[in-house]
């Protein structure tokens, strides 16, 4: 049994932790937070990270906590027509053999922490900032900012979008501002309106703004999250907003989705951020994964899917013994980074492509996605929902 130091303790480095300890390692988790825990709202899971809680074995608990949707609908948000449906009910899930749900960040998370700390072949190390890695033929270390060192046989770094180990592998610099500004809250579903508590992922799309919103929580609240493209050149992240401010950044927006937007409260901001696809994941025995290696934009619905993908194939390169780690962790970076490149690249596409024209480029929009049966739509998904 070798150790396997993972740095950062959020979805990826623990769903990482279960992934590698379930291999025959001894991992070591090293979070930088005073204490593991999970901020945020809500995620939304495709069949692929069904695929993946299964394979870690944590599948069940998983969709304990989920809401199983039955629909994705794109609506124009001026009109407040029904411009598209994906059913995912029957049909998908024979075709993807696993639900779409939508969870509470949180829940998923607790899943995750309590099968980490079940498992006897897992340490968690909170309050350790890693600042840095060295390594030489047969070991890598990594040193905290209390000058700790763990060492271990490989280091993966889980570290997030401003990942400390990435800035040392790949040393890219900042993430790249996206100019998008996201607003979100989460209200009790009691507050809603029956009328509207549907169980549906929805999109409202209008000129340079999208509006998304969904049940979270087993359908006890309902996660909103309105972007607006309004070119922001600095990063925010999560600062509070007044309540009666949020609206006046959607002008136009239709009566049904408005009545939805201002049901928020307690409303925080962030500018969206991700960084362009690199090739190199890897360096000897320290490898990336989750944000800190493919940092996407929300659009595509991935960022944890993703994450929990890197954690079972990093299980699988790593099986058994620590030799030839290099080797292995070059295997993974090759077998994910395509995929995941192509991904960040549709979620940004998507952003100014179709959730924010205008005029019209927004009726074309509409015309094409009406167009498309719900086979056509399952077709366009296939590649991302069934891999």
């Amino acid at each position: 049994m070798t150790d396997i130091l993972i740095v950062g303790g959020g979805i990826g480095g623990l769903a990482t932790a279960l992934a590698v300890a379930g291999h025959g390692h001894h991992v070591v988790v090293l979070e930088r937070a005073p204490r593991f825990a999970e901020l945020g709202a809500g995620i939304q899971l495709g069949p692929n990270a069904f695929h993946a809680l299964d394979r870690l074995g944590v599948g069940d608990r998983a969709r304990d906590r989920a809401v199983f949707i039955d629909e994705l609908r794109f609506m124009d948000g001026t009109t407040g027509e029904k411009v598209a449906a994906m059913p995912l009910t029957g049909e998908y899930r024979r075709r993807f053999g696993n639900p779409y749900a939508v969870v509470h960040r949180g829940d998923l998370y607790q899943v995750l922490l309590d099968a980490c700390r079940a498992t006897s072949d897992i340490e968690l190390h909170a309050d350790q900032p890693v600042v840095g890695y060295t390594q030489d033929a047969g070991s890598v270390t990594a040193r905290t900012a209390s000058g700790s060192t763990f060492r271990g046989s490989a280091l993966l770094g889980a570290d997030g979008i401003r990942s400390v180990i990435r800035g040392q592998l790949v040393g890219d610099g900042r993430p790249r501002v996206s100019g998008h500004t996201i607003y979100r809250s989460v209200i009790p579903m009691d507050r809603v309106p029956e009328e509207l508590r549907w169980n549906t992922v929805t999109l409202w799309a209008g000129p340079k703004w999208h509006f998304v919103h969904y049940p979270i929580g087993g359908g006890e609240f309902l996660n909103l999250a309105a972007t607006r493209d309004d070119g922001a050149l600095e990063e925010i992240s999560g600062e509070p907003v007044a309540k009666e401010l949020v609206p006046l950044r959607f002008p136009g927006l239709g009566d049904t989705a408005r009545r939805l937007l201002d049901l928020g409260e307690d409303w925080r901001t962030w500018v969206l951020c991700d960084r362009d696809p690199v090739r190199r994941w890897t360096d000897g025995r320290v490898a990336l994964l989750g944000d800190a290696a493919h940092p996407m934009l929300q659009y595509a619905a991935q960022g944890a899917c993703q994450a929990l993908e890197d954690a079972v194939v990093l299980g699988e390169v790593l099986d058994g013994g620590g030799s030839e780690v290099p080797q292995r962790l070059a295997k993974y970076a090759a077998s994910r980074r395509d995929r995941t490149a192509r991904i960040q690249l549709v979620a940004r596409a998507l952003g100014s492509a179709l959730y924010h024209p205008e005029g019209a480029e927004a009726l074309r929009r509409n015309e094409m996605l009406a167009a498309l049966s719900v086979a056509d739509l399952y077709d366009q998904v296939a590649w991302l929902h069934g891999a």
